[in-house]
């Protein structure tokens, strides 16, 4: 005669069974989330008031869709491909009369990644996230402090490596929610009035939102 402990395991061992079986049905998902993008500040190399890039923390959106490749009770490998776009990253820096960055600018990032998740099976999932790919950045042509058009930098595009980390959290069926942070590692802006010194800097992402399985 078997045990409550025993039943108890005999239990949860065909519910870890059953939950696998399910995952692997569902190998496909898209997801989205909201959140900013965080851009440290970054010092100009010139005789300038306030000689100091300040970025906002730009409104950004990111769009993701993951194919699972390998599925088991402990941990799960999907490809996924998470683009993300920064509506508006506004920038100051320099004075009035001395403007040097254009008014803002906006950033897409395609980074194309694998993602391990642990414990896919079960309802909380925590996930870290590595790859790579390209950013494109686009700048205004109006130079802060309402300086007019004059801006002489140019949109540039160059690779982009992105790692990330997160925590899925299932809901109801195939939905689930999702906290998140990324941080794409991509080309710097073209800056010619504002020389940093720096060929690349950080966008760091965080965010949250929905994903469904199916």
């Amino acid at each position: 005669m078997m045990t409550g402990t025993r039943v108890c395991v005999a239990v949860l061992c065909v519910l870890a069974f059953a939950g696998l079986l399910a995952a692997q049905d569902e190998k496909n998902e898209i997801g989205g989330s909201i959140g900013r993008i965080f851009i440290s500040d970054q010092t100009i190399h010139a005789s300038i008031p306030d000689p100091v890039i300040h970025s906002g923390k730009g409104l950004s959106f990111e769009g993701d869709y993951a194919r699972r490749i390998i599925i088991t009770p402990i941990f799960a490998i999907s490809g996924e491909v998470p683009v993300l776009y920064n509506y508006k990253e506004k920038l100051n820096a320099g004075g009035f009369g001395a403007a040097v960055v254009p008014v803002s600018y906006k950033e897409l990032f395609v980074t194309p990644a694998a993602r391990l998740n642990l414990f896919p099976a079960t309802a909380v999932s925590p996930w870290v996230s590595f790859g790579a790919g390209f950013g494109y950045i686009s700048q205004r042509n109006v130079l802060d402090f309402g300086s007019g058009p004059g801006n002489p930098g140019k949109s540039n595009t160059g690779a982009a490596i992105q790692g990330g980390a997160g925590l899925d959290v299932k809901l109801w069926h195939s939905l689930g929610v999702r906290g998140e942070v990324r941080d794409f590692w991509s080309q710097h802006p073209d800056f010619p009035l504002a020389p940093t010194g720096r060929s690349r800097q950080h966008n760091y992402f965080v965010g949250g939102g929905a994903f469904w399985r199916f």
